[in-house]
């Protein structure tokens, strides 16, 4: 699927590498999906990026509107931001932003769905006692979905 349009301003663009590092720290990011009669529908939703996969997952509820766009169309569209930098001296922030453009499937395998409820509570919770906890807790209520990443692009953004 190369059929992209360039990004515009290429001197902006970061290296793949950048992009993945931004995917992995970055604590949510924004999906969109086609809506309904005609609308996008953007939700926040946090993230965990598998590097041996390359793909992104999600978790979610079992029911629900973001279930009901999936089934009529999985492209979908993931932005992420870090939370920039300024550099010394100058006032401007520098974001580092990710948009990734994909299909959402949702994940049967039971031992992948365990794996990716581990990996995303590890980024927001202090302890694995507290992971476990809330996994054995709303496990059978989780949903998760994998992204298969079909274009990734990033850039660095001087907010001047």
């Amino acid at each position: 699927m190369n059929d992209f349009r360039k990004m515009r301003r290429f001197k902006q663009e970061i290296t793949p590498e950048e992009c993945v590092e931004v995917l992995k720290t970055a604590p949510r990011g924004i999906m969109a999906f086609h809506g309904e009669n005609g609308y996008p529908y953007a939700i926040p939703l946090n993230q965990y990026y598998n590097e041996t996969d390359g793909k992104l997952y999600f978790h979610g509820a079992k029911q629900g509107l973001k279930l009901d766009l999936m089934a009529g169309n999985p492209k979908v569209c993931f932005t992420v931001m870090d939370d920039g930098f300024i550099k010394e001296g100058d006032w401007a922030l520098n974001i580092k932003s990710v948009v990734c453009l994909g299909r959402l499937e949702t994940v049967t395998d039971s031992d992948k769905i365990l794996e990716t409820c581990q990996m995303l509570a590890r980024k927001f919770f202090p302890t694995e006692e507290a992971i476990e906890e809330e996994i054995a807790k709303s496990l059978d209520r989780v949903n998760v979905f994998a992204m298969t990443i079909d274009r990734m692009t990033g850039k660095l953004v001087n907010e001047s």
